[in-house]
Parts: C-alpha cells; structure tokens; sequence
C-alpha cells in the first residue's frame, strides 16, 4: 500500500465515529471524493453516498461500508467529577481497566484526556478478581475538579479508546476502528479505481454507512433508498490464525492470505460466483467463509431491501475483532480493492441473479433436471427405451 492511501487509511480510523455520532468522518469522504464522483449526496441518517455513473446499460451497483465504531456513552457524573458510562455496541468489559480513552465532552474544543479507573489488584477481594468489572461498576477518571468536569461533559456524550493506527511487522497494521473503517476505505478506493479504468457498465455507488453496530440501520435505509440492481457489503471477519481459535468451528481465515467472499443463505448465489470468478481472473488469492445464518453485517440489510437486493459479502481477516488493537493485513485491504473493480467491470446488462436463472447456474440446472427426469422415469418406460436402443431387455 502507498504512503498515500496509509495516510488516508490512518486519518479515518483515527477521526472519532462512535456509533450516532459518524459526522467527522462523512465529511472526510465527502471530501475525498467531492472531485472524482458525478454526485454525493448525505442522507437524514448520515450516510454518504457516492455515485459513479455508469457508461453504459449495466446493473447498478452499491458498494457498502460502516463508518461507525464502538464506544461507550457518559450515563451519569459523580459529584467527585468521575464519568459512569454504557457501552455504544459490542464493548468487551474485560479490556476496559486500564485503559487511556478520549472523552468527546460537548463543552471542549479538544477531546479530554480520561483513563478507565478501577481498583487496584491490592484492594480486590481474591475471589473478586477471577471477574471482569461490569462497565456499569467502572468510572472514567479525567484529572479535574468535579465543577470543571460538570462544566464540560454531558450526559450522552460519547468516549472512544485512546489509540490510532501503527504499523508493525511484515506489511501489519493495529488500530482501534478496522472494524469498519477498513470497509470506508476500500469502498472509496474502489470508486477511485473505476473512475480511473473508465468507469463499469452501470452506475457505482460508494455507500458509506451508519449505526451498524446497533443493528446495520444505516445499511437499511441507504439499501432502500439507492435500491441498487446489486449489492455488496464490506466488513471483517474473525481470523481464525492465532492460538485459542476452534478452526473445526469457526474455519480456517489466515491474515495476509486474501480476501473472504461469504458462502450461506444472505448471499445471492450468483453474486458469490461472479466475486470468485473475479478473484481468479486477476489471480488474486481468496478464502471463502461459510454463513449459514444471517450475517451479523450490512449484508442482511441489504438482501431484503423492498424486493430483495442480490447480495454478496465480501471481508477482510481481522484479529481481536472489538479491542483496541484490531489486526489487520493491508496487502488483503488492497487485494480486496482489486477484486471488487473486477466484479464491477465485470458486470454487464445480461447479468441475471434469479438463483438457477443467472449464467453461471442455467446449465447446470438443465443437466440436473434432465438427471432427475431420467431417474424417476417409470421402470417399465425405462426399459422399453432401454429395448428400443440395443434390443435387448
């Protein structure tokens, strides 16, 4: 990855986007994009959605990505000035103590400095310590004299943790926010990349989502409102590449190998395809993940959008998915970028994604059919035809 797009990449994890409060970073895209897309509109929600028009009678396509990250929310202020707080989507207790966090106060220009304070080991009663603190029995410690602490926070101010983007080891990245910032910047890499090849077919639309930790609402309302011909969702998935992790449960996903294309029942057959036909076109090295649900991921949004969207998903491996020290591998960020340009470029005005009906699937279903005929022909039918052919019964 270019020194170039790591800057982009670090700006965006980096500008604060708990769940609710996506506006810093909606504009960073707006921005990015204001001189390649032909329109950019931002709806009531907050989503930023980008369009590519097409240059030909292609199916239109939405690219969509979660700019939200999780945090926790300010629920009351001691009379010490101490912050009780509730998590804003999946927060892990367990990884809070100690912590060093930005307190995104409604009374300060500048995030405040807080850390998550919770007893010492010392004072804890030895069957006490075997437990992870509730968030709810934790307090955030901003330094201040509780009346400059009332003067500066509120209740519903959000806080996120107090770390960015660092590179280490052979082409890895940590950061809090992979999950999905990642997705923000390939959805607008991806753009970036038709518009430089000439553009697809059909129109391309970079959806920049919100509020999908608490349940893909952003995803919902863009989905309805774009109503693209067909869909693609980007997020992580869990690595499975590290000690701890049941491979006979969770599959085999491998950081640095490639992106995941999704395989279950929130994902149209035929966009599954097409994305595997894509990966092998440019020779780039994919894992397939099986969802045999619904996926936790704009994805399930998507697929039921007024009549039902096709669907694909497409992730990136990401260990220690909801802490604050997500990792990812950036040569699968710029695989992915890659592979999506294809399916777009790929994707023309006879694409049909009626499960059995789509290119990929007619034939096979011709051949199954005529098995099945074969197999359930009535016996005495079967064999006078047998006669028929060789004379012999």
């Amino acid at each position: 990855m270019k020194n170039k797009q790591v800057k982009f990449l670090k700006k965006l994890l980096e500008t604060p986007s708990a769940t609710g409060t996506e506006i810093a970073v909606a504009a960073l895209v707006r921005d990015r994009l204001a001189e390649v897309a032909d329109e950019i509109e931002t709806n009531v929600m907050g989503s930023v959605h980008a369009t590519l028009s097409g240059k030909g009678t292609g199916p239109s396509l939405m690219l969509s990505a979660h700019m939200d990250e999780i945090g926790l929310m300010v629920t009351y202020i001691s009379d010490e000035g101490f912050l009780s707080v509730a998590s804003v989507g999946g927060v892990d207790a367990g990884v809070l103590p100690g912590m060093r966090v930005d307190v995104h106060a409604s009374g300060a220009f500048e995030p405040l400095r807080g850390v998550v304070g919770r007893k010492p080991i010392h004072l804890i009663d030895p069957d006490e310590r075997k437990k992870v603190t509730p968030i709810d029995k934790l307090v955030i410690d901003l330094g201040l004299p509780a009346k400059k602490v009332k003067k500066l926070v509120r209740v519903g101010d959000v806080i996120t943790f107090g770390v960015g983007f660092e590179r280490f080891g052979r082409n890895m990245a940590v950061s809090r926010a992979f999950d999905d910032k990642a997705g923000v910047w390939v959805a607008v890499r991806v753009l970036e990349k038709l518009a430089e090849a000439g553009r697809a077919s059909g129109d391309f639309i970079c959806a920049a989502t919100v509020q999908e930790e608490i349940g893909t609402r952003g995803a919902e309302t863009s989905a309805y409102s774009v109503f693209p011909d067909v869909g693609l969702a980007f997020d992580v998935t869990h690595a499975t590449d590290y000690p701890g992790i049941d491979k006979t449960k969770h599959g085999k996903i491998v950081c640095g190998e490639g992106p995941v294309i999704a395989r279950g029942p929130n994902i149209n057959p035929e966009v599954f395809e097409r994305l595997v036909a894509a990966a092998e076109a440019e020779g780039i090295p994919y894992q397939i993940e099986a969802e045999p649900g619904v996926t936790g991921t704009d994805a399930r949004a998507i697929q039921m959008a007024r009549g039902g969207v096709p669907t694909g998903l497409v992730s990136v491996p990401l260990r220690y998915m909801h802490t604050p020290t997500e990792v990812v591998c950036l040569d699968d960020l710029d695989a992915t970028v890659k592979l999506i340009v294809r399916f777009a470029l790929d994707l023309d005005e006879d694409a049909c994604f009626v499960p059995g009906m789509g290119s990929a699937s007619v034939g096979e279903a011709d051949e199954l059919a005529e098995d099945v005929a074969e197999a359930t022909e009535a016996p005495e039918t079967a064999a006078q035809a047998q006669f028929d052919k060789t004379g012999v019964k």
